[in-house]
């Protein structure tokens, strides 16, 4: 897990427009630690310390907190400071609700207590709302991820404003300054062009495609983005593809043989749109 989230985080603080050492002044750490942090070599940070990355990246302070798996000791701290949360919890787990039950809890708790800050994040675009049937290819056959990011870009360069090679090559670029592997057999090959509006295309791979990656699993997914980049939506959407790389998506999205049944499934894998803002 450490070292999956050090690559999410990587991508994100490079696509912020951030060095090591500027988030790391923003977060009250050293460069070294946060370093470490990036390349698995030490273990995820603290709940309040990732909710400080977060607002340093300009995210929901619960993105990261997710993104590690410690929502656990961060409703935890909670419940410590205000016990009486810890019966409504009870409540909830009785009831067994599911998303949609919890959604329209979400809603209700985001409609008569707002967020404190003066001005409350918009809410995160779903990646299907990026999508359409044009846009995406199942079961691609391709040599490696040149030839994927080709056909991606060609889906996508009517849309951006830009002809297919010239924006390949953008996204190759950015690719050899950093990989865009999250693991769990997802890549988020990206190119970052001013003023572009946000948009993505969705291929998933007939075979697993070797390439380096934070846990050593092949590609299997790639959701590939173009946009103006350096803060929300365009990190939202980063953070939402990790997301389904964490739950270990790729099985189920390459099941489908079509384009229909890819969004379909895409569908049932994200996460309600509320819940990265809740």
């Amino acid at each position: 897990m450490s070292t999956q989230f050090g690559a999410t985080l990587r991508l994100l603080r490079l696509d912020a427009g951030l060095s090591v050492r500027a988030l790391a002044e923003r977060v009250g750490v050293s460069g070294a630690y946060l370093s470490r942090v990036e390349n698995g070599h030490d273990g995820v940070p603290t709940p309040d310390r990732l909710a400080a990355i977060a607002g340093a990246l300009g995210l929901p302070e619960t993105v990261l907190v997710q993104l590690a798996d410690q929502v656990g000791p961060f409703v935890a701290r909670y419940v410590r400071r205000v016990p009486a949360a810890a019966s409504l919890f009870l409540e909830i787990a009785r009831r067994d609700l599911g998303d949609a039950q919890l959604a329209a809890v979400r809603e209700l708790v985001s409609r008569r207590f707002p967020a404190a800050s003066a001005a409350p994040a918009p809410r995160t675009v779903p990646l299907g709302a990026l999508l359409s049937t044009n846009r995406v290819v199942a079961q691609l056959s391709c040599e490696d991820l040149e030839d994927a990011i080709d056909v991606a870009a060609a889906r996508l360069a009517r849309h951006a404003g830009a002809r297919a090679r010239l924006l390949a090559a953008r996204i190759l670029a950015r690719e050899r300054e950093a990989s865009t592997a999250v693991g769990n057999g997802f890549g988020v090959p990206h190119a970052l062009i001013p003023g572009a509006p946000l948009e993505a295309a969705l291929v998933t791979l007939a075979q697993p495609l070797p390439a380096p990656t934070p846990d050593g699993r092949p590609l299997r997914v790639l959701v590939v983005l173009v946009g103006a980049g350096g803060g929300p939506p365009f990190l939202d959407v980063l953070a939402q593809v990790a997301r389904l790389a964490r739950s270990d998506s790729a099985e189920a999205l390459c099941r489908a043989r079509d384009p229909r049944r890819l969004l379909a499934r895409l569908a049932q894998q994200e996460d309600p749109p509320s819940t990265a803002r809740s």
